[in-house]
């Protein structure tokens, strides 16, 4: 055969083999072509996409490849794996762009072409790499109002560039630019961590900002978390009085020098328009005061005062890891109010998190203030006592002309409705818009249903989450407070990983956790600035859950292991303090704005000991420090933690349990709680859960559980045979219930189950959040039960997928798709003329065990054809009136009889 023949079946033979599988969407340390890794043994992930059913990856091989070069090789590796794969190839080095690519081998005996290429760039991995050093304004700050500063540097440009890379922190808040314009998507930059500990800097491809010639850097900085006011406390100055900023751009030229501008005594500070900026207060900008074309080349900076260079500490930089805040959505005025109190005022239609972006023109010195409010009051007039000290006020003083636009730049505000005051003119839906900003997580689950309603709490669900998902999972995103709090976080975990890909969100975060440990024991707050309060029961325990829930929801070994030591030493701390096993010392907050009826009910109130809970979630941690242990393959820990959780449960029945099983507290909370964890003995569970029922059913088919209670409420009533129960309880629609809020206007998630009340007047102000996304953890039921997708234990991270759908509520569809690392999965039932038709979708290199609501595998079908025919699906039996079914990748459509 010729050269050409040769050419051209080599050609045929590639086309054959690509339309055989595929490889797509390449990521490393789940993040999609990167710049900034710190991490010297990333991991490589990757998709295996193929038509045909049952589908497996058999093998893979990976290249790393810098300049055409080849770096390291796999080979060929004999493996399943297509998730976290880990580098083994040489060291990785600073700063440096890496090109990967993986092609992979099916149970088919197909191989796929190699992938297209995917690329990653280092960080700088030691404190020795960071050339720049911390500066500070050198003008006499203004102490009270502190305008944001602006610096700024210039420099020559006078070869070929080809690669430039900008690292940047800040101690508060910066916006970077170069020659005008933004270097990056993110804001409020870098981020909230512990920042003594744990300061992230930023790395940006910068390549095509500059430009031959002159160039110039300019940086504008906030106060932020770092020294502005956080807490409910109105503390401020936190983490140090001082306003700082570290940059350092590495510029590589196409002869293959390389050329450094950093941060130095070189550079030159001045303030600007920005005359104040808190988070909580707003932000006032004086455009008179605007420095035009300061972060230009050829800017007069001689007014201006050289910087100071400080000796701050470079040990706690680290590359940035998580996905940062980013804007997304924009929304315009539903409509402009004119309110009885006479106020002008912009309603959005959604609560959201951000700020308004506004048009406006006048006269120098007009003055145009912007009101943030979640809510208005009974008679329609705008509502802010809620917000308690928090102002939520940007101002514009306009410096007069053309048309201006005004958005602030360090703060953001919580709202759905606007007051306008000042504005010259007609206010006009036209000049403003609302942007929300959020951490830019990937949107991954979807949930829909034949009910409205249900449909629009969990569309108030998802926005809960955007609205606190600002680089820390908050509270509240719109008063005095914005904090980290730590039992609403593990709260809604499993609810917000179907939503979005929060793994490296709370990778993040749970850094931070182990950092502001005190002595092993968990604050309320993370980042950590209320002090010494710790060890709350089910908000330490925040230790122990999300680390187990993301490796459920991720697979991710490493991730469990890093926060291993954190889980133990939590774990320990609550062991010092007990005697006799019980864990009943130390201040709890209980289950949290659990139902306390008004003087209008019957007088109880679902009161349930706090230290009953406490022993509850003891347990509760144990056991997950020994799932840990045992996917770890610590078995020492395994079995030593294993002998002290029959200890805890043995207190736990002696201590609040009568020999019949009644419970101390007679709670919706306590046995929930008692039975999800698996306290009581295994003889006494039934009667309990009947006793939770008829306690369900007293309060009319209401719930009575506060923040702890709530999140696993229906799942206990699924788990025994009460599904009908959990159904009467996500469908009412009276308070209290998840169903109230939602007809009474909401479009977020209440902080109380009455937050507004049936007469339209509000809970108590000084805790009456209208976006606080605790109670939205119900979501985990509807996509894992009611759906029924969810992963199996043995394959983590939906590599074994489990279906098993919990059909009822008069739903006539209900359905749910979720991205996971092998590719989206699907699920879906729909009651059809007598029938129940259930679609499910398997990714290729997984398996799922589907649970078919049917005895009679005689009559069902798939696509159409008799089960026990169809030779991709295997039948493994009856189970709890489901027929257990495996299948490998591909999309199956079954019927069978409706009940």
């Amino acid at each position: 055969m010729n050269k050409k023949l040769l050419a051209v079946a080599a050609l045929v033979c590639s086309l054959t083999v690509t339309a055989q599988s595929e490889v797509r969407n390449l990521r490393i340390e789940n993040r999609i072509d990167p710049v900034g890794l710190d991490v010297i043994q990333p991991r490589f992930s990757w998709q295996l996409e193929n038509d045909k059913r049952n589908v497996m990856q058999t093998a893979y091989e990976i290249r790393l490849l810098q300049k055409n070069t080849n770096v390291w090789n796999s080979g060929k590796v004999a493996s399943d794996s297509s998730v976290h794969v880990t580098y083994k190839g040489p060291a990785l080095k600073s700063g440096e762009k890496y090109q990967w690519q993986v092609r992979v081998w099916d149970n088919n005996g197909k191989g796929s072409a190699w992938s297209r290429p995917a690329f990653f760039q280092m960080a700088l991995l030691q404190p020795s790499d960071w050339k720049a050093e911390w500066i500070t304004p050198g003008y006499p700050e203004d102490s009270v109002l502190r305008p944001s500063p602006l610096m700024r540097r210039e420099f020559n440009i006078t070869k070929k560039i080809t690669r430039a890379t900008a690292y940047i922190t800040a101690h508060g808040m910066y916006e970077a630019a170069i020659n005008g314009n933004r270097v990056g998507d993110a804001h409020f930059t870098p981020g909230w961590t512990s920042y003594k500990k744990r300061l992230q800097y930023q790395t940006y491809d910068a390549t095509g900002l500059l430009k031959a010639g002159r160039n110039a850097l300019g940086v504008t900085l906030g106060s932020g978390w770092y020294r502005g006011t956080i807490g409910f406390a109105n503390h401020h100055n936190f983490y140090g009085k001082d306003i700082a900023l570290l940059l350092q751009l590495d510029i590589e030229y196409a002869d293959g020098t390389k050329e450094l501008v950093v941060s130095d005594g070189s550079w030159k500070s001045a303030t600007g328009a920005i005359v104040y900026s808190e988070i909580y207060n707003g932000e006032t900008i004086d455009a008179r005061k605007d420095k035009t074309g300061w972060m230009l080349a050829g800017y007069d900076e001689g007014n201006w005062s050289p910087v100071k260079t400080e000796a701050f500490d470079k040990g706690n930089l680290l590359a940035t890891y998580n996905e940062m805040i980013e804007a997304h959505e924009v929304f315009k005025p539903v409509k402009v109010l004119k309110t009885p109190a006479g106020e002008t005022v912009l309603d959005f239609g959604q609560n959201l998190v951000g700020w308004v972006r506004v048009k406006v023109k006048g006269n120098a010195g007009d003055s145009v203030s912007l009101y943030h409010a979640e809510v208005l009051d009974k008679a329609g007039n705008f509502y802010t006592e809620n917000l308690r000290s928090a102002k939520a006020k940007n101002t514009y003083i306009l410096k007069g002309g053309d048309t201006e636009t005004f958005y602030p730049h360090f703060t953001w505000q919580g709202f759905r409705y606007v007051k306008v005051e000042g504005y010259p003119g007609t206010v006009s839906p036209d000049q403003f818009e609302a942007v929300a900003f959020y951490s830019a997580m990937e949107p991954t689950g979807t949930f829909t249903t034949s009910n409205q309603l249900i449909n629009q709490l969990q569309h108030n669900i998802q926005w809960g989450q955007k609205g606190n998902f600002l680089d820390v999972p908050t509270d509240c995103p719109q008063r005095d407070e914005r904090l980290g709090w730590t039992g609403d976080a593990q709260a809604f975990f499993r609810t917000a990983s179907f939503n979005m890909g929060v793994n490296n969100f709370f990778t993040k975060w749970l850094r931070d956790v182990e950092a502001d440990q005190i002595d092993g024991r968990v604050p309320f707050v993370i980042p950590n600035i209320l002090g010494n309060g710790a060890n709350s029961a089910g908000w330490a325990d925040v230790a122990t859950i999300i680390p187990w829930e993301m490796y459920l929801a991720y697979g991710d070994k490493r991730a469990l292991a890093t926060q291993y030591n954190s889980m133990k030493n939590y774990v320990e701390s609550i062991r010092k303090t007990t005697k006799d096993n019980l864990w009943n010392t130390g201040f709890h907050f209980g289950d949290w704005l659990f139902y306390r009826p008004g003087d209008d009910n019957d007088g109880r109130s679902a009161v349930t000991d706090k230290y009953l809970i406490a022993q509850c979630f003891y347990a509760h941690s144990v056991q997950l420090l020994i799932n840990a242990a045992t996917v770890l393959g610590n078995r020492e820990d395994a079995e030593a933690y294993g002998r002290l959780l029959k200890e805890i449960k043995e207190a736990f029945v002696k201590e609040y349990m009568t020999p019949s099983g009644r419970l101390v507290s007679s709670t919706q909370t306590a046995y929930v709680l008692a039975l999800h964890f698996d306290m009581l003995p295994e003889s006494l569970r039934k009667q309990a859960a009947e006793r939770l029922a008829e306690n369900i059913k007293s309060y009319g088919n209401h719930l009575t559980t506060g923040f702890l209670g709530t999140p696993y409420l229906c799942h206990v009533l699924t788990r025994f045979g009460y599904t009908d129960l959990a159904y009467k309880l996500l469908l009412q629609e009276t308070y209290p219930s998840w169903l109230y809020p939602v007809k009474m206007g909401a479009t977020t998630i209440w902080e109380r189950w009455d937050g507004i009340k049936p007469d339209g007047s509000f809970q108590t102000p000084s805790m009456n959040s209208y976006n606080h996304y605790a109670y939205g953890a119900i979501g985990d039921w509807m996509y894992r039960k009611m759906v029924g997708l969810d992963t199996e234990e043995d394959g983590a991270g939906y590599k074994h997928i489990k279906v098993k759908p919990h059909i009822g509520g008069n739903f006539k569809n209900a359905s749910a798709t979720l991205k996971t690392y092998y590719g989206t999965t699907a699920a879906g039932w729909k009651v059809e003329g007598g029938n129940i038709l259930m679609e499910v979708e398997v990714p290729a290199n997984t398996t799922a065990t589907i649970y078919l609501p049917a005895t009679d595998v005689a009559a069902v079908t798939e696509s159409g054809k008799p089960l026990p025919a169809v030779k991709e699906i295997r039948t493994l039996g009856a189970e709890d009136g489901y027929l257990k079914v495996e299948a490998g990748s591909g999309k199956y459509r079954f019927s069978l009889p409706g009940k």
